[in-house]
């Protein structure tokens, strides 16, 4: 598989590990709109954002990923280019257990030794970091990130933009909300509303000055 990297930040450097431990996958290009032009170095062709659309007219081999691990970024940047959901690469490290019954969406990445359980449900775009946990009949929408060492216990679901910091808890039964933020560490026993911060042991919300999203 031909992959072109879109996103040159320290989340690509962990996505780049994954392409790389992922039999028969090779990095082509890498786009970045700290890139003012289009060149090449060691084989790969580097670039603005927006040649992506280029190499997506002209190799239709070539699939895309936007290794940025800001949530709110990360989307508008696959909404910019608009490119339907067969163009994404799913990256899954070797060492990362997913269950046969669980689904991981287009463009999303799990990463080493995180464990994905039976009938779990992947969005798109998601992030699954390093010995993440996210249990059986949970459902983790679009453009979320499941920080590392995480725990997302059974029948939980985390709506689109949120992000679980790392180490946290949400235990069994939960919503997370759209666009909100769990702290690293905390416990989340009560639904979190949408656009929202909660921290502390267990969880406590507090309101964001801005509301999140795109």
């Amino acid at each position: 598989m031909k992959i072109a990297i879109i996103g040159q930040g320290g989340h690509s450097k962990v996505v780049r590990d994954v392409i790389k431990a992922k039999e028969g996958a090779e990095i082509v290009c890498c786009f970045d709109d700290k890139f003012n032009a289009e060149f090449f170095h060691e084989q790969i062709m580097y670039g603005p954002v927006n040649s992506a659309k280029n190499i997506a007219e002209d190799f239709p081999e070539v699939k895309f990923f936007v290794a940025i691990g800001n949530n709110t970024v990360r989307k508008k940047i696959v909404e910019r280019l608009g490119f339907p959901e067969e163009f994404y690469a799913t990256l899954i490290h070797p060492t990362a257990q997913i269950s046969s019954d669980a689904i991981v969406g287009p463009g999303s990445v799990v990463m080493p030794c995180a464990v994905v359980n039976s009938d779990a449900q992947l969005g798109a775009h998601t992030i699954i970091n390093t010995c993440a946990v996210v249990e059986h009949d949970s459902k983790i929408e679009n453009f979320v990130h499941i920080s590392p060492n995480a725990t997302v216990t059974g029948n939980v679901t985390v709506r689109e933009g949120a992000q679980i910091g790392a180490s946290a808890t949400v235990i069994p039964g939960m919503e997370v909300g759209k666009w909100a933020m769990v702290g690293a560490g905390a416990t989340v026993i009560h639904h979190i509303p949408a656009n929202s911060t909660a921290v502390g042991v267990p969880a406590i919300v507090k309101i964001r000055e801005v509301t999140g999203g795109v």
